[in-house]
């Protein structure tokens, strides 16, 4: 007798055509993008403090972070407030997206293993993909492992700037 397969809810967001999804847990609110206060000598993917709330919240550029060529924000762009669990501590971050697009519910058989060859972001920070059928469109939804999106060092740069 199998186990059923246990489902994860997922946030899906565009970077053009690409679509990753982020774990609902770690989605703390979604923003309309303002520009962020910038951070002088930080990474180039950093783009600076988002004010939520009152507490200043770094903000990444996820297009840069992962090698993808910047754009300019348009009206669809969004900062999504993320707390990842990062060792001992929780670090909150904002991460810049061209578009929100929904939150899906993906089952664990759903998931396939992260490819190895023919994309252009590193996979040791992707959870894995699942194959999505949307609005006619066929594709995939890259599943971003957030634990590992940010190095040791990108996070120490974080905190620091926070």
């Amino acid at each position: 007798m199998s186990r059923p397969a246990s489902e994860q809810q997922f946030v899906t967001l565009s970077l053009g055509d690409e679509v990753f999804a982020i774990p609902v847990a770690y989605v703390r609110e979604i923003l309309e993008f303002r520009a962020p206060f910038a951070i002088p000598e930080g990474p180039a993917f950093m783009l600076g403090l988002t004010d939520v709330r009152g507490q200043g919240v770094p903000t990444l550029d996820l297009r840069r972070k992962l090698g993808l060529a910047p754009v300019a924000p348009g009206p669809s762009t969004r900062i999504l407030v993320l707390d990842v669990p990062l060792g001992d501590r929780v670090l909150s971050l904002g991460l810049v997206a061209d578009r929100v697009i929904e939150v899906i519910t993906v089952s664990t058989d759903q998931v396939e293993p992260a490819p190895d060859i023919g994309v252009p972001w590193r996979s040791d920070y992707i959870q894995g993909v699942v194959r999505r059928e949307a609005s006619g469109n066929s594709g995939f939804v890259v599943l971003f492992e957030m634990t590992r999106l940010l190095t040791a060092q990108d996070a120490e740069t974080i905190r620091q700037a926070a």
